[in-house]
């Protein structure tokens, strides 16, 4: 019997609602055919067997809720050769598993204490990791048996394992290893900070209402961002009177061909030709091992407000999307946030992030980096000012921009070189069908 567990499919998800079964008990399934669609709060996960067989029991019923770890199909592979033929194995604890995939259990036994206990009498268990946990352990040389795990059922987090490298560091010999003096005048650290004293709001008068699922992922996130990131923010303006004709006269071309075409796709199109200008805006940045990761991709991340909260699906590869093909992307991105259709897909991988101040009648704002990307830029509501332009005071649309950016790895100079190089493509809009 292969006992298959509801995986941590990324993104903060650790619970679903089971939205639609696509077999019964019963039924023959094959390796790879989708078994369930679960409901999460950013994501409709389709969530595929693992192996060939017979679906023997169900972990949880239409509608109702399942958390990560927990059973959600029992596939009986003894009977898979009446229907399919020889059964195939299932993923190799060495394999890379999919994010989503089966909960990653090792068969192999070890024990709990060797120096202190016989060999004859080993306490044994079992080993519960996710993949990603997996990977990272063996990408920083450390033995995943070795590693506490803090979730579900003892599972093995990607924290816990960013934990126990840390501990790796420390000497274990209680011993400090010696430190010589510094010179006199020298800061040697800045002060600690003192714990986060909460206010108790128990005894507050008011009506209380939980927040949503989404919000806690939000809080959760936004939290992380701003505790890890240390964020700088510039702000500048353009003209971009010729983009705003230019769509103009192109509004009915883009009409005919059934495509809404917004100013969304032109501010992408400037950005991904700034990225491949300065591909550190393109990066992440791994903490652990002190390394700046390039991507060889461009996946822009687009915020969208839905009923349910700030969601960000971003556009894969659009460093090759026409403006026509970015704007359809963009548009479908939203539909597909708003009615809650999108997949896990739709938000991993994103390179670089863009939010729209505008679209509320805001001009100005500090937007917050989506971790683990580098960077974010806020675009403002379009006005029209009076500028000085060849000598003449003339009227001209003007957009308000707003480029926020790790200062761990970028500088405020690469900052505003940045935002030079979008600001030349976005005034020609020309330059950008070209591009």
């Amino acid at each position: 019997m292969y006992d298959f567990k509801f995986a941590d499919i990324g993104e903060g998800i650790h619970e679903g609602k089971i939205l639609k079964w696509n077999f019964k008990v019963g039924d023959a399934v094959k390796e790879g055919d989708t078994l369930v669609i679960i409901e999460t709060d950013k994501v409709n996960a389709e969530i595929p067997s693992p192996v060939s067989g017979t679906l023997k029991s169900i972990g949880a019923k239409l509608g109702e809720t399942i958390h990560v770890g927990e059973t959600l199909v029992v596939i009986d592979e003894e009977n898979v050769n009446e229907f399919f033929g020889p059964a195939k194995k299932a993923v190799q604890e060495s394999e890379e598993a999919g994010v989503v995939g089966e909960l990653v259990v090792s068969e192999e036994i070890i024990a709990s204490s060797i120096e202190q206990a016989p060999a004859e009498k080993v306490i044994e268990r079992r080993i519960i990791a996710s993949p990603v946990a997996r990977k990272l352990a063996s990408e920083l040389n450390l033995d995943i048996r070795t590693i506490k795990g803090t979730g579900e059922a003892g599972r093995i987090m990607k924290e816990d394992v960013y934990k126990a490298f840390e501990a790796k560091k420390v000497p274990v010999t209680g011993e400090v290893p010696p430190v010589a003096p510094l010179p006199k005048m020298v800061e040697t650290s800045a002060p600690s900070q003192a714990p986060i004293k909460r206010v108790d709001l128990s005894h507050e008068v008011g009506r209380r209402e939980k927040i949503t699922t989404i919000r806690k992922t939000i809080v959760k996130s936004m939290t992380i961002s701003k505790q890890v990131i240390p964020h700088t923010t510039l702000m500048d303006e353009l003209d971009v009177t010729d983009l705003v004709n230019f769509r103009q006269e192109n509004k009915a071309l883009a009409q005919s061909q059934q495509i809404k075409l917004t100013y969304m796709p032109f501010v992408i199109k400037a950005v991904v030709l700034a990225l491949k200008d300065f591909p550190l805006f393109n990066a992440s940045f791994d903490d652990v091992s002190e390394e700046i990761i390039y991507k060889d991709y461009i996946n822009i991340g687009i915020a969208v407000d839905t009923p349910d909260g700030l969601i960000v699906p971003n556009i894969k590869n659009a460093d090759r999307l026409s403006i026509f093909a970015l704007a359809k992307k963009v548009e479908e991105l939203q539909t597909k946030a708003i009615n809650r259709q999108l997949v896990l897909d739709d938000l991993l991988k994103g390179t670089f992030s863009i939010t729209n101040f505008g679209a509320f009648d805001a001009l100005w704002g500090a937007p917050i980096i989506k971790h683990p990307e580098l960077a974010i830029l806020g675009i403002g509501k379009i006005t029209k000012k009076p500028i000085v332009k060849n000598g003449e005071i003339v009227i001209a649309d003007i957009l308000p921009i707003s480029l926020t950016v790790d200062h761990r790895v970028i500088d405020g100079a690469d900052a505003g070189r940045f935002s030079m190089k979008f600001k030349e493509y976005l005034k020609n809009p020309l330059n950008l069908l070209m591009n």
